[in-house]
């Protein structure tokens, strides 16, 4: 019994993986787009050699991932990725890890250093505005960590978004969840002390400074000085948290 349960279940697996692949490939290739239909149930479990309970669950959890849009009566259809549902999904699967702030921390300043220097040639009139905007936010948001890690996460997506590769924000909306956390979890250790706050201003000040100059360089060089200030104030704070403190005297 417990053989045919196995069998079983690796074909099911097997056929899933088969579904995901057909599909993924589809896509990469252009033969599916958003909008497009895919074959009926019957001559897709055929084509792709799984039984159709194997095949429902599989466009189910391509659904799940809001990839599919699956109509009663009319059939599935190809959906543009959610970002946001991806990105939930991404979470819980980085989530368990150790360090797992720090470890996507590395991963921002990949995708941001390389997006600063695409926005530095790619960057619109528009784009640079609402940049700025964010910026005004930071300053009117200091005292507030909720609000100001909210405005810190908008100034860095804006910059993303500046650099006009759908990859790019894909990937950085995918671990938004993660990165909101970080920036919202850093005002809170900052926002009482008045000089680490205001020099986080002028740093973002530079950094945008350096984009609207459309120097990719100096932008490069300002993000990571940005990034490096962020590492020295974490380190410093877990010094300060773990410091034996002296004895007063009577």
């Amino acid at each position: 019994m417990l053989d045919i349960v196995r069998q079983e279940g690796e074909e099911t697996v097997g056929g899933a993986a088969r579904v995901f692949t057909f599909f993924r490939d589809r896509l990469l290739s252009g033969e599916l787009k958003a909008g497009d239909r895919l074959l009926a149930e019957r001559e897709l479990a055929l084509a792709l050699g799984v039984s159709r309970p194997v095949l429902r669950e599989a466009l189910r959890s391509l659904a799940m991932l809001g990839l599919l849009d699956i109509q009663h009566g009319r059939g599935a259809f190809v959906r543009s990725a959610d970002a946001s549902v991806l990105g939930q999904a991404l979470t819980l699967c980085l989530a368990p890890e150790p360090n797992i702030l720090d470890d996507v921390l590395q991963a921002r300043i990949a995708i941001e250093c390389q997006a600063i220097r695409l926005a530095c040639d790619r960057a619109s009139e528009r784009d640079l505005q609402a940049i700025a905007s964010t910026l005004d936010r930071l300053v009117d948001s200091l005292d507030d960590p909720e609000r100001g890690g909210e405005a810190d996460y908008a100034f860095h997506l804006a910059i993303v978004r500046a650099a006009g590769s759908a990859a790019l924000m894909k990937i950085y909306e995918a671990i938004s969840p993660l990165l909101m956390r970080s920036h919202v979890e850093r005002r809170r250790d900052t926002f009482r002390e008045p000089a680490i706050t205001s020099g986080l201003v002028e740093a973002h000040r530079q950094v945008f400074l350096s984009l609207a100059q459309r120097d990719p360089d100096a932008a490069d060089r300002r993000l990571r000085e940005h990034f490096a200030i962020g590492d020295d104030l974490r380190r410093r704070n877990l010094i300060s948290h773990y410091k034996p403190q002296g004895k007063k005297r009577p």
